[in-house]
């Protein structure tokens, strides 16, 4: 499975494209838009197409703010995806409610983690998070994402607070933090 994960290369993703979440919440599918970001849509397809995302925890969750994930259920996957970041994208699209973007920590350090906005963050355009994506299908799904966690699960990857994920992997999580919801598969749907 790493290997696979490993040898996963960019590549163009369509124009546009569909994505179905199956959650332990609910389905939700989004719509992507490579023209609003296009290295960010082009990580992404590549991630959904290996199946990178299955299983994934929704780490981080403000209610109100946002819902994060992508951080690999295998500690060791984790560690290589830190190694291969991604060039920033120019913001084209505002941080919408339902709007998918890459979380970072500086210019052009973005890797596998991504945020749900639950609620219309426009300050966040500013700080250069580039929306790639936004949910079509299922909005109210996302709204019952556990958020009683908030930032003591994972926080965000600026918080410095990912280390234990990041070394312990789903097993941390299950372990510290049995409510968190999660993706059962992330999958390219024809429409």
């Amino acid at each position: 499975m790493i290997s696979v994960l490993l040898a996963l290369s960019l590549f163009r993703a369509p124009d546009v494209f569909h994505v179905r979440f199956e959650t332990s919440r609910g389905p939700f599918v989004v719509e992507v838009h490579r023209e609003w970001a296009p290295i960010g849509a082009d990580r992404f397809h590549s991630l959904v197409r290996k199946g990178f995302f299955d299983g994934q925890k929704f780490f981080r969750v403000r209610e109100g703010y946002i819902a994060q994930f992508g951080l690999h259920p295998n500690p060791r996957v984790i560690a290589r995806w830190k190694k291969k970041p991604i060039a920033d994208d120019p913001v084209r699209q505002t941080n919408a409610r339902g709007t998918l973007a890459y979380a970072m920590t500086g210019p052009d350090t973005r890797t596998t983690q991504i945020y749900i906005n639950l609620k219309d963050n426009p300050h966040l355009d500013g700080e250069g998070f580039a929306p790639f994506g936004r949910i079509i299908e299922g909005s109210a799904v996302i709204d019952q994402i556990y958020s009683g966690y908030g930032e003591s699960a994972g926080g965000g990857v600026r918080g410095g607070k990912q280390g234990p994920i990041e070394e312990g992997g789903n097993e941390y999580l299950e372990r510290n933090f049995p409510k968190l919801d999660f993706i059962k598969t992330a999958r390219i749907v024809k429409r």
